[in-house]
């Protein structure tokens, strides 16, 4: 049974302790994490065509963007996500059984809108500006309103319905929630020369002898402290020729960093769970389908 422990966690990146294990399986989890599991992202826009006048001014859904450029940074804007409300379209109690030009209910499919005017000095619409026709707190997060979509200037407006459905990374990037995901060992650090090693204490970065315990280092962070500290005496320095394999860093086996930040349409948690489970369903076919053949 894989062990599984937070190292560090915010909102939008996270690193996870990954032990008993190998390299293959958390490889499997960083390509569902990215490939395979399930996001929300606008896949369809309708463009409002037609002009409006006001005080004396004639307002046209014209711009300096292509509706196509339009649609396509909509669809990167990260959509919140809530795996246990909605539903994929074709797997949806509602519309499973219809035909896709006629699916999408409350439970599928999320709608937003804009209508947004122009000003002589330029207005920027923004994510912001979208509208989510539901409950409001599925709005556009805070941190992301700023996303610039187009700039508008005075005559100008833009005004459309943008649909979003859940979807899968490996279909299209803007349904891929991750991003930077990478693994690596975890280290120890094993002190071998203490009279070597005092080329590096003596420069006083942070670590030194006290740290290790029976000529080893194991707390995480320090020993990504002193991965950045042995830059300092590592090749290409002066150093180097004295220092040589004073302190070497040592694989843990069986043991990885896994670490990842999202776009903002869920926590890293949730994407971490969703990737695992989306994983197990996958292995579970698999061996049905083996135990169906043999």
């Amino acid at each position: 049974m894989v062990k599984v422990t937070i190292i560090e966690e915010t909102d939008d990146k996270i690193k996870i302790l990954l032990a008993d294990t190998d390299r293959a399986f958390v490889n499997s989890i960083r390509r569902s994490l990215i490939s395979d599991t399930p996001k929300m992202a606008i896949e369809t826009v309708r463009f409002e065509m037609g002009t409006i006048e006001q005080e004396d001014v004639i307002w046209e859904t014209t711009g300096p963007l292509p509706d196509e450029m339009i649609a396509q940074r909509l669809a990167m804007i990260p959509i919140p996500t809530r795996h246990e409300e909605f539903h994929f379209q074709d797997e949806c109690p509602n519309c499973a059984e219809l035909v896709q030009e006629d699916r999408g209910c409350p439970m599928c499919t999320m709608i937003y809108t804009c209508k947004a005017f122009g000003s002589e000095e330029g207005t920027m619409v923004t994510a912001g500006d979208l509208n989510y026709l539901g409950d409001s707190t599925l709005e556009i997060p805070e941190l992301y309103k700023t996303i610039p979509i187009t700039k508008l200037f005075r005559g100008q407006m833009v005004e459309f319905y943008a649909t979003a459905i859940m979807g899968r990374g490996r279909e299209h990037a803007k349904w891929s929630p991750a991003c930077g995901v990478t693994f690596e060992p975890k280290h120890i650090a094993v002190l071998n020369n203490k009279t070597k090693a005092k080329i590096l204490w003596d420069l006083k970065l942070g670590i030194n002898a006290k740290d290790f315990t029976d000529g080893k280092l194991e707390d995480y962070y320090k020993v990504q402290e002193l991965k950045e500290q042995l830059h300092h005496v590592g090749e290409g320095t002066e150093e180097s020729r004295t220092f040589k394999d004073a302190i070497t860093l040592e694989e843990v086996p069986r043991e990885f960093i896994l670490s990842f930040e999202t776009d903002g349409s869920m926590t890293p948690r949730i994407a971490f769970e969703m990737a695992a489970k989306e994983l197990a369903v996958r292995f579970n076919t698999i061996e049905e389908d083996s135990n169906a053949i043999f």
